[in-house]
């Protein structure tokens, strides 16, 4: 897209809205990561959506709304915390799970018995959605399992030309995606952490539950257990002693008998490296993602850090912790599934 069209952000929804309705596939910035949306109605355009994504059907999708009075339509009930829970924390990226009308059509749902819903602060998205005239059925727009886009040019050296058209609106405000809460069972709970603090929540609906990881795959819009993969082997280390390991893991070193030339790393702040000069010669790129060790700042910079890291060419990318609390918690979800797990 020439550069003089960025800003047409009326003449983009407009013709983006047209696509929608003609049953194409369209990717759209929110305040979470860009998605890749089309009719929440059209199951060929949803299908659509998982080939270009290589997504698995069992992964069900979020259905975007423009206005939260638009639940009703496709939920078939709302219990009342779910309605305090969105009439305090929309719009914004907070995704609710509700019992879904046969409206909705099975493939969005991936078969399952609730559908779930987001209202997005984004106004570029809403007003996508209030001119195609229908919810929009969307998850992030990148190939399944690799690290979520939070701007158009993420979109574009992941899928190319394969969307019918994509929505350039700068870069994410929030950058990385909505936290999941079920209303499917008698207590609320976690699906996945997410751009809204636990703690908010809580302090609107009271105790969540928080189950297993293992219990939440394939229930809940990007919960596989590999997801968000780096090229480069991505390790967690409880601090900057342990980067010398990531030579001794079988898989991420080629030859472990020999040190590795380039390592990134990613730090909360620089306080998580407090003398980067004490570091192993081999790292040779630094991603702190936040100068002030601000979660929110955090969460933003965490996708593009990772990016950029892999774009650098370094042989593998040791991650330090982040705090475990607020964003914190999707941070360090998001870190634990896009760490190398074996190859």
């Amino acid at each position: 897209m020439p550069q003089n069209e960025i800003h047409d952000i009326d003449g983009q929804i407009r013709e983006a809205a047209g696509v929608i309705r003609r049953g194409g596939v369209v990717a759209f910035p929110t305040e979470t990561v860009y998605g890749l949306g089309a009719s929440a109605f059209d199951e060929k355009a949803a299908a659509r959506v998982f080939e270009i994504k290589r997504r698995p059907y069992f992964d069900p999708l979020i259905v975007h709304v423009c206005e939260k009075d638009l639940i009703g339509g496709l939920a078939a009930s709302v219990p009342e915390a779910a309605r305090r829970l969105t009439d305090a924390l929309w719009p914004g990226p907070l995704t609710v799970v509700l019992p879904k009308k046969p409206v909705v059509p099975d493939i969005v749902t991936a078969g399952l018995p609730g559908v779930a819903l987001r209202l997005p602060s984004n106004v570029t998205a809403r007003g996508l959605i209030r001119a195609a005239g229908v919810p929009i059925a969307a998850p992030s727009a990148n190939l399944f399992g690799s690290v979520s886009p939070t701007s158009a040019e993420h979109v574009r050296a992941q899928l190319g030309g394969a969307a019918d058209m994509i929505i350039d609106g700068g870069e994410c405000a929030v950058g990385i995606e909505s936290t999941i809460i079920s209303f499917m069972r008698e207590r609320p709970m976690l699906l996945r952490p997410g751009g809204t603090a636990l703690e908010d929540i809580e302090a609107v609906i009271g105790p969540v539950s928080v189950p297993e990881s293992a219990e939440l795959v394939n229930q809940s819009p990007g919960r596989s257990g590999t997801h968000y993969a780096t090229s480069a082997p991505l390790v967690r280390v409880g601090g900057v002693g342990e980067i010398e390991r990531l030579s001794r893991i079988d898989g991420v070193n080629a030859d472990p008998s020999k040190p590795m030339a380039k390592i990134g790393l990613i730090a909360f702040s620089p306080a998580s490296v407090p003398d980067p000069a004490a570091l192993p010669p081999s790292v040779v790129n630094i991603e702190y993602l936040s100068a002030s060790g601000d979660l929110r700042e955090a969460a933003c910079r965490l996708f593009a850090a990772m990016r950029r890291l892999d774009a650098a060419g370094v042989d593998a990318i040791a991650a330090l912790p982040v705090p475990a609390a607020g964003l914190g918690l999707a941070i360090n979800d998001r870190l634990g599934r896009a760490a190398f797990k074996g190859r």
